[in-house]
């Protein structure tokens, strides 16, 4: 019996040894198809022509989505805040600063300019029930263009003055063709003949997308920072 002791430890220690150097292996193994997984996982976004629009040599790049009318005057009032404070308190000037704008579903009614809003005001106060603050009615004007609307949450900064500081407006194109189906329907016309006219007539830097939210998608994926007005 005392004979098999020492080589019955021997095998028992190299089974041990063995048993070891195969689960390092197996764990080798798991971490090494782990990182080949993480690299196939990897994502890289697609950018499109259409949207290099959005590209400029900046130190920093925002995007304010507005969807309703209490949200465009928020944009406004934050967009200003951003342009000022930047410089003021952090030595960046406004054309380093990339700032855009969006206003789409009910806010895109603002992307079109005070002509159209006397024309069609009352049709285009429909979605997202526009009303002057004054005369509680439609608007026969772009309240956000007027600087005498301090009740506005934009407290008194407008699309115009915005512009000015460097913003740029991404208006949603499937929201404007809503909004020239409302005043087709209304006033007998054909909606694309409207449609022409509404983005014929648009704020100053205000230019038309495809749609709004897939503009906030690609303009985060090419390094903006998104805040919800």
């Amino acid at each position: 019996m005392s004979q098999d002791s020492p080589a019955v430890e021997r095998r028992s220690f190299l089974t041990r040894v063995n048993t070891g150097l195969v689960a390092v292996a197996a764990m080798a193994g798991f971490a090494k198809a782990q990182s080949k997984a993480g690299t196939k996982m990897k994502f890289e976004p697609a950018l499109y022509d259409k949207d290099d629009w959005l590209e400029r040599p900046v130190k920093h790049r925002v995007i304010l989505d507005s969807t309703e009318p209490g949200g465009t005057g928020d944009a406004l009032l934050w967009a200003s805040n951003v342009f000022r404070t930047s410089q003021r308190d952090y030595g960046v000037e406004n054309a380093d600063i990339a700032l855009v704008v969006v206003l789409r579903h009910d806010s895109a009614s603002f992307g079109v300019n005070d002509a159209m809003w006397e024309k069609y005001g009352a049709h285009l106060a429909v979605r997202g029930n526009i009303q002057d603050p004054k005369t509680k009615a439609a608007p026969n004007k772009n309240i956000y263009n007027a600087r005498d609307y301090r009740e506005l949450p934009s407290m008194g900064n407008t699309l115009e003055s915005v512009a000015k500081l460097g913003a740029q407006f991404a208006i949603c194109s499937l929201s404007t063709h809503a909004n020239a189906g409302i005043i087709a329907r209304a006033t007998n016309q054909k909606a694309d003949a409207v449609y022409a006219e509404l983005t014929s007539n648009l704020i100053t830097n205000g230019r038309m997308v495809p749609a709004g939210v897939i503009t906030v998608i690609h303009a985060e994926e090419r390094g903006y920072a998104l805040v919800r007005a």
